[in-house]
C-alpha cells in the first residue's frame, strides 16, 4: 500500500481548463476527540477518492471516503463502532473575493487533503456515537450499566418535606 497522503500538489496534475482527474489514495486521519473521548479510524489511513476538475481559474474538488470509527459509547463507555460514507465538496477560484469560492484547504495549488478529510468526517458524525441504538447508559446513582442490569433506585426524599412526617392525621 502507498504511503498515506496529507498534501496534494494540484499543479502536478497538469489539468487544462475543463479537464478532470480521479485519484484514489490513502489519507492519514488523526484521532478524533469528542466529548473528552478519543475515536480512531480503522484503518488510520482509509482510501480516499478525490475528483479534481479544472473550471476556469481554479479547482472544483469532490472527496468521498469510507470511515470506520472505534471508541467508547457516549452513554455507557463500552466499545462502540460506527461506519460512515463521508462526502464533501470544495471550490477554489483564484482571485475571488467571495469566501464561498475560496477553499480553506487549498493554498498555492496545494490541497491539504488530510485536514479536509478529517474536517469532513467530523461534520458527518452523528450527535452521539453509541454501542447500540437502544443503549440505556449508566445508572446516575450507582454507575452500573443499565444495559446489563436495568434497575431503579428509590428516590431520596426531599428534606424540605420532612416536617410533613410529624403531622398527625386522624
Amino acid at each position: 500500500m502507498a504511503e498515506p497522503t496529507t498534501v496534494i500538489d494540484l499543479s502536478r496534475l497538469s489539468l487544462s481548463h475543463g479537464e478532470g482527474r480521479r485519484l484514489e489514495l490513502p489519507v492519514q486521519l488523526a484521532p478524533f476527540e469528542l466529548g473528552g473521548q478519543t475515536y480512531e479510524a480503522v484503518p488510520s489511513a482509509p482510501t480516499v477518492r478525490l475528483e479534481v476538475s479544472r473550471p476556469s481559474g481554479g479547482y472544483a474538488l469532490h472527496l468521498t471516503l469510507p470511515v470506520h470509527l472505534e471508541g467508547p459509547c457516549m452513554r455507557c463507555l463500552e466499545p462502540a463502532a460506527l461506519d460512515l460514507e463521508v462526502e464533501a465538496r470544495e471550490v477554489d477560484q483564484r482571485g475571488s473575493e467571495d469566501e464561498e469560492l475560496s477553499s480553506p484547504y487549498v493554498e498555492d495549488d496545494e490541497l491539504e487533503i488530510g485536514r479536509w478529510a478529517h474536517d469532513a468526517t467530523i461534520l458527518a458524525l452523528p450527535s452521539r456515537i453509541l454501542c447500540r441504538p437502544d443503549c440505556a447508559g449508566l445508572c446516575p446513582i450507582c454507575g452500573e450499566s443499565l444495559n446489563d442490569n436495568p434497575h431503579e433506585h428509590e428516590a431520596p426524599r426531599d428534606p424540605r418535606w420532612a416536617a410533613l412526617d410529624n403531622l398527625k392525621l386522624e
